[in-house]
């Protein structure tokens, strides 16, 4: 016998392999569960979004009139604006620009609080979101006189239109008080008898104001906004109580995603569903 022979007799003949287990099937789910999942990561996604990303708004009142409407209902962009200031090119956020339509928690008024205290119900501080837009940034010298605002002396370019308020809060009636130039930002509405006043040579009285007023510009402070609003007769702004800091800006209006005539609704919600404004839904603000 040669080695060769005794050598594969030594070997062993080879095992056949064993098969796999397969893992143990789980049961299947009920449609119940499986609507209860998607619910959960649905409401986890949506509470996401609303705490860091988007953060729905109402508008009650006409300062922002005839750019943003009473009963308007505003998506805004809460992450925009970069935190502490700066561009961050990896990031699609920014710095706050002039111009910007802002959500913000109202400061108070701390040159005469007791105006908040005669509001009905009472204005408190930092519970009520204003929407505004942005005049002054930080370290620019602001003055409101003539009905014009000036920023480090010079004009600020706005188109200014006649708007009146009529008994519903539907838009404005406006007709145009002097010729769109390039150069105009944004469009501004002035009551009637103001434009009579400008026309006629008068100086408007400024006595209600106590920021910005005629021969008293007043320089932006660090981190804070100037903001006012487009309805310029008919809103309470930073000429009245002052500057928004930083950290009160909540962010960007977007778009409309609903609007309702408050008036032919009684203000009631029920109301609101049936009396919308189909031509203001998906309206941009800006």
């Amino acid at each position: 016998m040669s080695s060769e022979d005794t050598q594969n007799q030594a070997e062993p003949a080879a095992e056949a392999p064993k098969p796999a287990k397969s893992a143990p099937k789980a049961p299947p789910k009920s449609t119940m569960r499986e609507y209860f999942e998607s619910f959960v990561v649905t409401l986890i996604m949506a509470l996401f979004g609303m705490t860091f990303i988007l953060q729905a708004v109402t508008v009650p009142t006409g300062s922002m009139q005839n750019t943003i409407l009473i009963g308007d209902y505003l998506l805004v962009n809460k992450f925009i604006f970069t935190p502490g200031g700066g561009e961050l090119p990896f990031l699609p956020q920014r710095e706050i620009r002039r111009g910007d339509i802002i959500v913000f928690k109202y400061p108070g008024n701390r040159v005469r609080p007791e105006n908040d205290r005669r509001r009905n119900p009472p204005l408190v501080p930092y519970q009520i979101n204003y929407v505004k837009r942005v005049i002054g940034l930080p370290g620019e010298t602001v003055e409101f006189r003539d009905n014009r605002v000036y920023i480090n002396g010079e004009l600020l370019r706005e188109h200014r239109i006649i708007g009146d308020h009529d008994t519903s809060d539907a838009a404005l009636e406006t007709s145009e008080f002097e010729p769109r130039d390039p150069e105009d930002k944004w469009n501004v509405y002035y009551q009637q008898k103001t434009i009579d006043w400008i026309r006629s040579g008068r100086n408007l009285p400024t006595s209600q104001y106590e920021f910005a007023v005629p021969g008293k510009p007043m320089v932006v402070p660090d981190n804070q906004f100037f903001v006012m609003g487009d309805a310029r007769d008919d809103s309470e702004d930073s000429r009245f109580w002052g500057f928004v800091p930083r950290e009160l800006i909540v962010g960007r209006a977007m778009f409309v995603y609903w609007s309702c005539d408050r008036a032919a609704s009684n203000g009631d919600l029920f109301g609101c569903v049936t009396h919308p404004r189909l031509s203001r839904i998906g309206t941009l603000v800006k």
